[in-house]
Order: structure tokens, then sequence, then C-alpha cells
């Protein structure tokens, strides 16, 4: 089984990451208002550069492959795209930032570029979602805003292979998909399993947290005809308009707040687990198949024993006014702390075969994302877990 390469970049949480074209660079925010991109000497990640314009921390990035273009977001309610230029007196190659007005009263939340990286969006705290293109004629990015009928925080969303589709997921414990079409950028889409007639803000399916969970992340399937989502009610959805519409996988582990598509059929998900995990299925039915984390030790099946005596340290913290050493016992998993972030690391959309993660620990791993250990004992070690 392929062992994880893990990279150590910081000591504090990472709040977002993203790769270039070949994967040799990475741009990361260490939850900061800065952001680093970091290049592959062949022992590990080293800052070639630092992106420093925003006033607040970044909460997310994200890097066009193709026109090798930087979008990153922030909590000063600004995003930035950042274009590689020389310098006109020295020739270096730096990277200029350009402001884009999002016009929301909020912290920016999420950001992706759309598949063809004429467009980008971005998720904020102000009920709404600003859809991003440039404007020619005046040389600046403009936005347009979806906002009915979001009614909070927008945590996450992602673009549908045609260009005009977003799914978007949110505080209001809601997934939805809308229509994003800008007249004089888009080319107008065919008919998909979503619907016909698409103009901007037009709804074309709601689905809500199975159990009342915020829903942390959403994301399309590499044909586009599925959507994906993880709440925090410990529940993993994945949708077919075409039929037979929504089915739900319940899971007794701690929440997901993160998830990718392998293939059509597979999807990997992380969060407060610290490991990803890995489902398959199809239109007849999904189903955990195991985890990327094959590490030694009983940690695909501690859920309900961490619970306790998570709880026992802070009472005899809270009593004696101190930690003994077993506090700082590590994990038996890769990652020591919450998972933020998986996204695809080589492969193709329709068959992806790694995987990269970010999160609080400050570590980026790299998984196989076919070396999937089975989770025995699950059902069995948990069932007393409630969430």
């Amino acid at each position: 089984m392929s062992v994880p390469e893990v990279f150590p970049l910081s000591v504090g949480p990472i709040t977002g990451h993203a790769f270039n074209a070949d994967r040799s660079q990475v741009c990361v925010s260490l939850n900061t208002n800065e952001a680093q991109v970091m290049a592959y000497d062949g022992t590990g990640w080293k800052t070639t550069e630092t992106l420093s314009e925003h006033d607040k921390l970044i909460t997310s990035i994200d890097w066009a492959p193709n026109s090798n273009r930087i979008v990153t977001c922030s909590q000063d309610r600004n995003a930035y795209v950042w274009t590689q230029v020389p310098d006109p007196q020295t020739g270096v190659v730096t990277w200029k930032p350009t402001l884009v007005l999002l016009r929301i009263n909020r912290a920016a939340t999420f950001v992706r570029w759309s598949p063809h990286e004429d467009k980008f969006a971005v998720a904020s705290g102000a009920r709404a979602i600003a859809v991003c293109s440039f404007d020619e004629e005046n040389n600046w990015w403009v936005s347009r805003l979806l906002k009915k009928p979001i009614r909070s925080t927008v945590l996450s969303i992602d673009w549908h292979p045609n260009n005009v589709l977003l799914a978007a997921g949110s505080a209001d414990q809601k997934a939805r998909v809308f229509s994003a079409f800008i007249k004089d950028v888009d080319k107008r889409p065919g008919p998909t399993v979503w619907g016909d007639k698409l103009p901007f803000n037009t709804v074309c399916g709601e689905w809500a947290s199975p159990n009342g969970g915020w829903v942390h992340s959403v994301a399309f399937s590499p044909s586009g005809d599925a959507m994906a989502f993880v709440s925090h009610d410990s529940s993993i959805s994945v949708v077919y308009p075409a039929g037979p519409g929504l089915i739900t996988i319940k899971t007794t582990i701690l929440p997901y707040v993160t998830l990718a598509w392998t293939s059509e059929g597979s999807l990997v998900t992380a969060g407060h687990d610290c490991q990803p995990h890995v489902f398959q299925g199809s239109e007849n039915g999904w189903a955990m198949v195991g985890s990327l984390d094959s590490s030694k030790g009983s940690h695909r099946h501690t859920g309900q024993r961490n619970q306790i005596e998570a709880f026992n340290r802070f009472r005899q913290a809270d009593s004696r006014g101190s930690q003994s050493e077993e506090d700082t016992e590590l994990l038996p998993t890769v990652h020591q702390n919450t998972i933020t972030s998986v996204r695809a690391f080589d492969g193709t959309p329709e068959q992806v075969i790694r995987v990269s993660t970010t999160g609080v620990d400050g570590k980026l791993v790299l998984w196989d994302a076919n070396a999937v250990a089975p989770v025995a004992g699950l059902t069995g070690k948990m069932g007393g877990l409630r969430m």
C-alpha cells in the first residue's frame, strides 16, 4: 500500500491551498493575511514569494491551471486576482494583484475559478455569492450577486463542468444549485439534468441537510450529472436530479467538512475525524469502503473512546490547573487535527490518482486515492456514539 507523503508547512493551521498546473508550486495561507507561494526543491516546500495585500485572514485560494492566475479572498471582504508580470526595471517576474470589488458587507469565505477560467465565484457571509467576470472595456473585474433564497453564510461552492451552473452549501442547512449564466461571457448552455432555461440566479434545486446541520462542502461529479455535499450532522448526501433524487449516508463518526470526487462513482471526504474516508456507489446506493489513512493503531474506530478521554482531560485540567504528559500524546493518524481541505492532485477529473489534504495541524499530505484501507469494526466500535 502506498505511503502518503507528509509535508509539515506550519505549526499553525492552513486555511487554504491550491497547486499550479504541473504541481511544482503550491499557494497556501498559513492562517494569516498573507499567501505563501512555495516551490518543491526535492526535499520539501520552500517559500519563493509572499502575496501581501489583504488586511485580514485569507479564507480561500484557487489557482487557475491554464491562465496561471491566483485568486484569493479574505475576511476583509475583498478578493484579489494575482498575475505574474515582469518588473519594468529589473525584469524579474513577480505576482501583481488586481483588486476585485465584490460588493459584499461581510467576510468572503470561499473562492473557485470556473472551468473556462473566464470568471470566478466568491462565497460570503453576506448571504450572497459574487460571480466575477472581467470587463475588457473598463479593464477591471466586475461582480454580480446571487442572493435569493440564501438565508445565511455561504460556506462552499463548486462549478459545474458546463461553466454555468454553480453549487453552494450554506449555514442555513441547505445545498443549492444556481445558474451563474452571464450573457456577455457565456455561450448559451445546452440542456442538462439540472434544467434547460438558465437565466442568472435561477435556482435549479435545493436540498436540506438530513438532520439540520451546516452544509460545509459541495462538489459536482466529473460528468456534472450528480452533486454531493457533507453536513455537520455527520452525513454525506449525493443528489441525482434525473433519478432517484437524494441519497443520504448517515455516519456515526465526527463531521466531515470537505470532499472531492475521484471518479464518477467514488469520492473522498475528510473533516474532524482527522483522516480521509472513501465512499463509493451509484444511483443504486452509496457506502463507505475505507480510509486512505492506513496508519497502525485503532484510529479508524476510536471516536467514542477519544470523546470520553477528551472530556476527562478537560475536567482534570480544570480541577488541577495543569496538564499531564499524556495530554500531549499524538493521534494514531497522519493528520493530528481537523482536515479542512481535500483537493485532486494527480490524474484526470474522471480518474483522480492522488489527492492532497491540508488541515489545522499545518500539514500538507499527498494520498494515493486508490490505496484504501478497510474500516474494520466501524459499526460495533462506534455504535454508542451520538452526535
